[in-house]
């Protein structure tokens, strides 16, 4: 019987069908002699047997035999049944002991057995990182993970990716008939303050004389998931010549947090347009490239991270998946003109999988909107990350705002031999539906009309078109070398502020013009809206009666993943639902459930009500878990706090559901009552991240206005003496605590004195609707310059 767990060292290639590909070829590196951060593997046998001795193995088998692969309300479906089986099973007693000491074991030899050891735990499904089959990003991966206890949670957690959606579908692309069997690896944490991803091979040009390189700041995953465009940097393997550099666009990054959490630093744009690897450390990172091609004997796919004493470590490797075996021309010889200097190009970006297709334009935002691409159409959507698998295969070919040429879907695009173009910055702005395009996935390029067959209209309302996919039909070297150069942009760069400018958003369907203003993200999405276009105005208890729990998640996350799909990698505050009753009572079906108030402003609502009626809230939490699953942009937003153990109840409330799980997670509440002037530190002090005022019921609780009431309207004024010192105490402690203060309305826009007085705070951020985001800028620019002008008089 094969092991339960070992150690990385321990093991080889030779091992794979037990341990998976990721932790086969760590442990081939580590034998090698190359530096790999020390771990260990739970075997994919002791999941089978866990499985099994759960007694869910048939089911599962079953479960995923019926799943339509095409229709992704089924797939979803099935793909959670499976997960809630493995969940439920989840690990014997004597495998979580075994784990248990493996860890200690592996603490006390790195010298963390006081301080607590830090750890990666990294699927490793059986059949991914293989010459045929990457598993790009498919199941799950956790970093920064701390103590015995979490460490066994997130082992289930990788136990239960393997049943995903999107693993679902990708296995059937591959036509894998087994069932899954997934290891999982638990690693000692780099601290990264550099990483990325190395090709031995251009994957664009297939050039096996040119390796390409990709870098961020801080932890890899932003590069491998297409949460940021990475520095991209070409290297000819025969001289180490540096041959391109293009500098990526980098607004955050990911470092290790407090607690073994994940933590997101926004980046100043100077740091973040800089380039991350200097020339020496790029060429030693395309010697290391070459070696271990070398020891391997074929293209590799690297990843690699640097820690803060500027050491390399080799932190995955695996053969590259996507060059092609076709006997139609030599890699980087094309047989097909590309519209590399085509004077009809809309559009330039990175080369992601080679070939070229031509067909009509369908813009999607989010994947549950595949169903509507048709076959062979050009899907353009915001980001590419793994959860489109389904949709790509269908694709003629895919072009993205974001991500670099190896982030996991465009890995995906090459396996499944789909030209692809990602980092274009705006192309869901550019291009419309049934617009013909031609796709040049070597050259990076998106062109007008059929450039392949000039005069051929695809048949159909934009259907399967032309394509030329494969090696045949790529670029030059040189076409490749010079789409490296800087992207430029015309339109004019907003001033930069010290002070960041966040929309207010209502309506999903307006996200992605939204997106297009110069905003730093969206600072309050309300729900209520969006709650009531979902559920075609139905009270939420009235479907719950009804059985419907599953449609209510599914239109909320559907509808809610149109706003983060648009704006990531921007953070996207939803504050959760505020309905007050006599608004409740006006949904169909609503006066069975909501009780009669003569003063609903003041009665049941905000944290309360998720406290007296959890099973609401508890199906909110789960629609916003599955969203931020795909887009991890999305923080929770409490409203309407009125005492610190209703914020307790309710935070333990998160902490307990699948959202409280994930990585990363943002907790703001709302400042609208005046007890969060005494109490603030109180609420920090349970983990909140950000706090963020609500000038309108502020405003009315101070001073005893109803908000609502025209006899009493000239007394309702934010820029009241006791309003605004409400504000202040509020800015101020956040400024002391470290959270983030931000304050909701139209007064930063609509009175420019107002605003002056939030900047003088030190507020964090202001968040305004979007026809006032150009006026609130210029206000807040001119209240910075005021206040620096005045700190430069001063001191002369």
């Amino acid at each position: 019987q094969y092991p339960d767990v070992r150690w990385l060292r321990q093991v080889t290639l030779g091992d794979e069908p037990h341990i998976g590909g990721k932790a086969a070829n760590l442990g081939e590196l580590t034998k090698a002699g190359f530096r790999v951060p020390p771990g260990f593997v739970i075997t994919a046998d002791a999941f089978i047997r866990a499985m099994r001795g759960a007694g869910v193995d048939a089911a599962l088998d079953e479960t995923i035999a019926r799943a339509d692969l095409d229709d992704p309300s089924a797939l979803e479906a099935a793909s959670g049944s499976a997960r809630s089986l493995v969940r439920d099973a989840g690990l014997p007693p004597g495998l979580a002991r075994e784990v248990e000491q493996t860890y200690e074991a592996l603490s006390t030899e790195t010298g963390k057995a006081q301080s607590g050891l830090t750890v990666a735990v990294r699927s490793s499904a059986v059949g991914e990182d293989s010459a045929d089959s990457s598993f790009a990003g498919m199941n799950e991966t956790f970093t920064n993970v701390t103590g015995a206890v979490a460490l066994l949670h997130r082992i289930v957690d990788c136990w239960v990716s393997v049943y995903g959606p999107r693993v679902v579908a990708y296995r059937a692309s591959k036509k894998f008939d087994r069932p899954p069997a997934i290891a999982v690896v638990v690693q000692q944490m780099v601290p990264a303050e550099r990483a990325g991803v190395a090709f031995s091979v251009d994957p664009a040009t297939q050039d096996p004389n040119r390796l390409v390189i990709e870098a961020a700041l801080g932890q890899g995953e932003v590069v491998v998931s297409g949460l940021v465009e990475p520095d991209t940097y070409v290297v000819d393997k025969s001289t180490d010549e540096l041959l391109g550099v293009r500098l990526g666009r980098q607004a955050f990054k990911i470092v290790a947090g407090a607690g073994g959490t994940d933590h997101r630093v926004d980046l100043a744009e100077p740091v973040g347009d800089d380039q991350v690897l200097s020339r020496d450390r790029i060429l030693e990172i395309a010697r290391l490239v070459k070696e271990i091609e070398h020891h391997y004997t074929c293209p590799q796919d690297i990843e690699f991270a640097v820690d803060s004493h500027d050491d390399l470590f080799v932190v995955q490797s695996r053969p590259i998946t996507t060059l092609s075996r076709s006997p139609g021309g030599a890699a980087g010889q094309p047989s097909v003109p590309t519209s590399q200097h085509c004077p009809s190009v809309l559009l330039r970006g990175l080369g992601a999988s080679p070939g070229t297709a031509t067909g009509k334009v369908r813009v999607l935002h989010t994947p549950y909107e595949g169903k509507a691409l048709l076959d062979g159409e050009i899907l353009v959507a915001p980001m590419t990350n793994p959860d489109w698998v389904p949709t790509i295969r269908r694709a003629g070919a895919v072009v993205t705002d974001g991500g670099g040429m190896t982030c996991h879907a465009a890995i995906v695009s090459r396996e499944l031999g789909v030209p692809a173009v990602v980092g274009t910055h705006d192309s869901t702005v550019h291009l419309t539906d049934g617009d013909l395009v031609t796709v040049d996935g070597s050259a990076g390029t998106v062109a007008r009309g059929d450039t392949i067959f000039p005069g051929v209209t695809p048949p159909g309302r934009g259907g399967t078109g032309t394509a030329v996919s494969g090696s045949s039909a790529t670029q030059p070297v040189e076409a490749a070398a010079a789409g490296l150069a800087p992207a430029h942009s015309s339109a004019p760069e907003p001033e930069a502020l010290g002070t960041l400018i966040y929309v207010n958003l209502a309506f999903p369907d307006k996200a992605a013009e939204a997106a297009t203003l110069p905003v730093d993200g969206v600072g309050l999405l309300r729900a209520e809206f969006m709650l009531t276009s979902a559920l075609d105005g139905a009270h939420p208890r009235k479907l719950i009666a009804d059985g419907r729990s599953g449609e209510f998640v599914d239109r909320m996350a559907a509808s809610l993943s149109q706003v983060t799909s648009a704006f990531a990698p921007r953070p996207v505050v939803y504050r959760t639902t505020d309905f007050r009753t006599n608004e409740f009572r006006s949904l169909t079906g609503g006066e069975e459930f909501e009780p009669h108030e003569d003063n609903p402003m003041i009665g049941y609502r905000g944290c309360y009500r998720y406290i007296r009626d959890p099973e609401v809230f508890s199906l909110e939490l789960e629609a916003l878990a599955r969203v931020r699953d795909q887009t991890p942009n999305l923080a929770v937003m409490l409203p309407f706090v009125r005492t610190t153990w209703e914020l307790e109840a309710c935070l333990e409330a998160i902490d307990a559901s699948a959202l409280g799980r994930q990585r990363g997670l943002k907790r703001w509440i709302m400042a609208e009552v005046p007890s969060v002037v005494f109490l603030l530190d109180e609420y920090a002090s349970l983990g909140i991240d950000g706090v963020s005022i609500g000038s309108n019921d502020l405003t009315q609780l101070i001073l005893g206005v109803d908000r609502d009431s025209e006899i009493c309207s000239e007394l309702f004024d934010e820029r009241d003496p006791a309003v605004l010192a409400a504000i202040e105490a509020i800015v101020t402690t956040a400024r002391r605590l470290g959270i983030t203060s931000s304050l909701c309305g139209q007064a930063p826009s609509n009175r420019p004195e107002f605003a002056e007085h939030l900047v003088r705070f030190g507020i964090t951020s202001v968040s305004v609707n979007p026809d006032a985001v150009a006026r609130t800028r210029r206000v807040v620019g001119g209240a910075e310059r005021r206040m620096l002008l005045e700190a430069a008089r001063s001191v002369i």
